[in-house]
């Protein structure tokens, strides 16, 4: 079965940290572009953070504070967030594409270019 499955969400308080994962089962990371996506509750989906062979990109919101990374061996895709903001309350989703990296992941993050999709982690930031 061809599926992606994130992990790691959770309940911290504003400043704390998080680190998600979404492993891929049924079929290979390399050569895909991976994103990571969020939905809060009543807003759109919006992307959060994208990787390719070797670039990276963020949204503007989480520069400096999130970081993402592939962990090849574990067929996996980390994303660990510092610095968490009540903001940052969403759902995660991770997504993998096979379109150019022009096109799913810079200059924006586009939901688009991804064609498989996790089934969302729930990352609560609250005091």
């Amino acid at each position: 079965q061809l599926q992606l499955v994130e992990s790691g969400g959770g309940s911290v308080q504003p400043g704390g940290s998080l680190r998600l994962s979404c492993v891929a089962s049924g079929f290979t990371l390399d050569g895909a572009v991976i994103g990571w996506f969020r939905q809060a509750p009543g807003k759109e989906r919006e992307g959060v953070s994208c990787i390719g062979a070797y670039s990276t990109n963020y949204a503007d919101s989480v520069k400096g504070r999130f970081t993402i990374s592939r962990e090849s061996a574990k067929n996996s895709v980390s994303l660990i967030m510092n610095n968490l903001k009540p903001e940052d309350t969403a759902v995660y989703y991770c997504a993998a594409g096979w379109k150019p990296y022009s096109t799913a992941c810079a200059p924006r993050i586009q939901e688009g270019g991804y064609s498989r999709w996790g089934q969302g982690t729930q990352v609560t930031v609250s005091a």
